[in-house]
């Protein structure tokens, strides 16, 4: 049996700070500097997801591109929420699932939309046969002025994006989920250590922690499991794109880890929650952060 080596956490990855940058949302892999690590090269599957059927919203990059990969390679076939504007993305997402020999599945659209939500829904289970494991993942945020200066129209579209879009598409995942499946929420060390630059998105990842608990309480007899990742500072296309460039060269500085993380550290998260280890976990919300505590 080979022995596995393991790697300083500290030095795994770019362990400075990042390059002024300051791109228009959404954000694409491509205008990412350095590029981000979702697992391509790296994450090894161990058959923990064979056969289930999976849909992730924001699946086109960053964590979302991170956790298709691994789901694949875990043996899922993987469904992928995105933007219209991030197909090229989505594109390169759909080719590392089927690498992996599994099903892909692209459905463009705009969670602030109601019934894309329920599209999403309907197309997977149409399409994969059905559904075990949702991943509402889907996020938006920006550099906030003082709230005095905040514009309601970007208000609602945080609100929109990181609430409304989750709860739009939990509750029509719901019907399709037998016991055993899993809800995983993406919230953030935002919930509990809000920075006032990001009031808004802070305001909502606060809420999705509530949701993740209120709803697992409300699901576990049914034998649904609701949990959530709180990642920390991780690097994403959605960093560069949150308008801050004079803040790129210390992101994830502050970390007791000293680095910013990158999206295949948060994989093997989603994975364990999705899994059968987890099978007597719910409500919880698991801190992917560096070392910060939540």
């Amino acid at each position: 049996m080979t022995e596995q080596s393991f790697d300083n956490p500290t030095t795994k990855y770019h362990q400075d700070g990042f390059p002024p940058a300051d791109i228009a949302p959404p954000g694409l892999t491509e205008q990412t500097h350095p590029a981000p690590d979702h697992g391509e090269d790296t994450y090894l599957g161990a058959a923990r997801l064979t056969g289930k059927r999976a849909l992730i919203t924001g699946g086109d990059s960053g964590t979302g591109r991170a956790v298709a990969i691994a789901f694949a390679r875990e043996g899922a076939d993987v469904a992928i929420g995105y933007l219209p504007q991030e197909e090229p993305d989505a594109q390169t997402t759909k080719e590392w699932i089927e690498k992996a020999g599994r099903r892909a599945l692209l459905l463009p659209g705009d969670v602030r939309d109601e019934s894309h939500n329920q599209h999403l829904v309907d197309q997977t289970v149409e399409t994969l046969g059905g559904l075990d494991i949702v991943i509402a993942n889907a996020a938006y945020q920006r550099n906030r002025p003082d709230l005095d200066q905040m514009d309601t129209d970007e208000f609602d579209r945080v609100m929109k994006t990181n609430l409304y879009g989750t709860f739009w598409l939990v509750r029509a995942a719901l019907p399709h989920l037998a016991p055993g499946s899993s809800v995983i929420v993406t919230a953030s060390i935002q919930g509990y250590n809000p920075s006032d630059a990001l009031i808004d998105y802070a305001m909502t990842k606060a809420a999705l922690v509530a949701f993740t608990q209120a709803l697992s309480n409300q699901q576990g007899p049914n034998g649904i499991r609701v949990n959530a990742v709180a990642p920390g500072p991780i690097w994403t296309p959605l960093i560069p794109a949150t308008g801050w460039p004079d803040k790129l060269p210390k992101f994830g500085q502050d970390t007791p880890l000293g680095r910013a993380g990158q999206p295949a550290e948060l994989a093997g998260a989603y994975v364990y929650l999705a899994s059968e280890a987890a099978s007597y976990v719910s409500g919880a919300i698991l801190p992917v952060t560096g070392g910060k505590h939540l």
